[in-house]
């Protein structure tokens, strides 16, 4: 078993465990279920600067604890006064070290959408990132089917979320892509191997549509590497690592901003 199915079988039993406790009828009275919510995919398409999604990560199984030691509430907010496009939260905590607190503790101090970083593999999970006041959920093609992608994205639109689709590989693009999707993320990191390149994306881009809002993710860490992936078609980079493994992760997003593109 690789990491990707032991994470999807511990969610399964996580899921299990919080419908057990909270019904979808009580999440649908959380505070926050009824707050509008921010679209990151106006925000990327109308940035005249490299859009950036920063993120908060405490941990992730290929590089162990990245950085225990800093608040959510304060990078957040750091992050987006520093000029990101969206901030994204782990939530999973078994091999993440996230907590769905961490959004919620987050959303009252930023302007920005937060997109909840998470294994979406149950419709009841979509009521629960709308409850918690994220923006924009993430759905993984590399564990879900085609089917479970198109009602999972029609779930989250009809109550107000946005979607971003991640693929890994150009299979997970001809099997589960559909362009309802408001965002089409590819993850330069091999979730079964943990390795990363960015050249995964620039291959990718020859296969993609051409009119579908896509970003890249996972090992961007120069200017340079936001320019070749600019070049062939990406609007906007999810990047976490680059910046928390710093004592200050906004203070790197406003430096890194700041950086001409070469």
């Amino acid at each position: 078993m690789n990491v990707l199915d032991k994470i999807v079988a511990e969610k399964r039993k996580e899921v299990a465990a919080q419908k057990a406790l909270f019904s979808i009828d009580q999440l649908t009275k959380m505070p926050d279920f009824d707050r509008s919510g921010i679209s990151t995919a106006q925000r990327l398409k109308s940035s005249v600067l490299p859009g950036i999604i920063s993120e908060f990560k405490r941990q992730s199984p290929s590089k162990g604890v990245i950085n225990d030691r800093v608040d959510v509430m304060k990078v957040a907010k750091g992050y987006c006064e520093a000029g990101a496009s969206a901030i994204s939260i782990l939530t999973d905590e078994p091999f993440f070290g996230g907590t769905i607190e961490d959004l919620q503790r987050a959303r009252p101090h930023v302007t920005c959408p937060i997109l909840r970083k998470d294994f979406i593999i149950d419709e009841y999970q979509i009521y629960k990132t709308k409850a918690i006041g994220a923006d924009l959920m993430l759905l993984i093609a590399a564990i879900l089917t085609k089917e479970e992608i198109t009602h999972f994205t029609k779930v989250a639109h009809d109550l107000g979320l946005e979607v971003l689709l991640e693929i890994h590989n150009e299979e997970e693009f001809r099997q589960g892509y559909i362009s309802e999707v408001d965002i089409l993320g590819v993850n330069n990191r091999d979730l079964k191997r943990f390795k990363t390149t960015i050249q995964n994306s620039i291959d990718l881009s020859e296969v993609l549509p051409k009119e579908q809002l896509k970003i890249s993710e996972s090992g961007i860490s120069t200017t340079k590497d936001m320019a070749e992936l600019i070049a062939v078609g990406y609007k906007g980079f999810l990047i976490g690592e680059q910046f928390m493994k710093h004592d200050d992760p906004a203070a790197e997003l406003k430096k890194f901003m700041t950086e001409e593109l070469v």
